[in-house]
């Protein structure tokens, strides 16, 4: 089957998905018994207020009448699939909905980022060394690291660790360590990555041959092929910033990794072709590494590519421990006050992260094991 004949019938395919979770989500908040009106206005609202409110906000017709849910419902439907996710109703009145999301989602970016890296660099490897290693003591080890990481839960991991930073317990020098940093909070030098790179002043009177080069300064800001240098001391310092709470978000899927990692090698290790490999006097390093270690990437490619749409729901309670102002806050601060819009907004988002991250998946299968087509992903 042809690679974009297939993204296209995945996509048509996932439209049911998205109206259904946008339609779960939609009742839930409906039928929820929080009023939006009241926690916009307060308990001790004026009715006029309140009807007005409610006229502005298509609850009710300008004659009176409660709008019915259904013609709600459609409503709703029509203006998320029209990509007009409408105005925020009591986070921040009026801002639209995807302006709000537009500038919490670096903060989120960012941790996600780390935290998928910093999963991947300690949990694959340790997976593939116990594999490698079963039934040692370096096995046991990395094994019980893992079910110990898999086993705390983020939000009791989050608050341990902000406490023992943040409230003068024992890890406290973390904060002055190399650079002087806070834990809690959006990264203050997050803004100087996303808005420029590193500054230094421009050369009117510099060479030809120097402008021949990819860098270039413009405006007092280094460039390469056009791309803004970025500033690796605002950098490290964002890093510094973040690091626990990506180490807090990444754990499980750490644990995840070890273990299955661990399993993959050793069913990999034990199979009929890498006793003819080794028949076939092929080294030890290259029967790890072209066919032990490939085969060992295919169970773990699901929880790899789940981990990045896990991050997003996980970082709901890590940004509300470290008081991170990103998605997953904002998503709990719009649930919370009934913003209908705004919620409705990030499951749209979170929904098309989910469906893309599955034909990626699908995708890399094909290119890992070439004998998995994409018949074969369809059914």
């Amino acid at each position: 089957m042809n690679r974009a004949l297939y993204v296209l019938k995945r996509l048509a395919l996932g439209v049911p998905v998205l109206l259904f979770g946008l339609t779960m989500t939609f009742l839930i908040l409906e039928l929820s018994p929080i009023d939006p009106v009241l926690q916009i206005l307060g308990q001790r609202a004026k009715p006029s207020d309140i009807r007005r409110l409610e006229i502005a906000l298509n609850i009710r017709y300008p004659t009176g009448e409660i709008v019915p849910l259904w013609d709600r419902y459609l409503r709703t439907m029509w203006e998320l699939l029209t990509l007009e996710f409408g105005q925020s109703w009591s986070i921040q009145r009026p801002t639209p909905a995807m302006d709000l999301i537009f500038a919490r989602i670096p903060a989120t970016i960012w941790l996600g980022f780390w935290s998928v890296v910093i999963a991947l660099g300690v949990g694959v490897p340790l997976g593939l060394f116990a594999g490698l290693r079963a039934n040692t003591w370096s096995d046991y080890f990395a094994s019980a690291g893992g079910i110990i990481w898999r086993a705390m839960p983020n939000f009791w991991l989050a608050v341990i660790l902000s406490g023992l930073i943040t409230a003068g317990g024992w890890l406290d020098w973390y904060r002055d360590w190399l650079i002087p940093t806070d834990v809690v909070g959006t990264p203050q030098s997050l803004g100087l990555l996303a808005n420029g790179g590193v500054q230094i002043p421009s050369l009117p009177d510099a060479p030809d041959a120097l402008w021949a080069l990819p860098w270039n300064v413009l405006d007092g800001t280094l460039e390469f092929l056009w791309i803004p240098f970025p500033d690796l001391y605002q950098m490290a310092a964002a890093f510094k910033w973040v690091l626990p709470a990506a180490l807090v978000l990444g754990s499980a899927s750490m644990g995840n990794e070890v273990r299955i990692g661990r399993t993959a090698v050793l069913e990999s290790i034990n199979s009929k072709y890498i006793d003819t490999a080794r028949a076939k006097g092929l080294t030890s390093w290259r029967i790890i590494t072209k066919h032990v270690g490939r085969n060992a990437v295919l169970p773990l490619l699901p929880v790899i590519m789940g981990e990045f749409y896990l991050l997003i729901g996980g970082s709901v309670i890590v940004e509300t421990v470290f008081s991170i102002n990103g998605i997953g806050n904002l998503f709990l601060r719009a649930v919370t006050t009934t913003d209908i819009p705004v919620v409705m907004a990030l499951v749209f988002v979170f929904i098309l992260i989910q469906l893309v991250f599955n034909i990626v998946q699908d995708l890399l299968y094909t290119y890992i094991d070439p004998r998995i087509t994409l018949e074969d992903q369809t059914g």
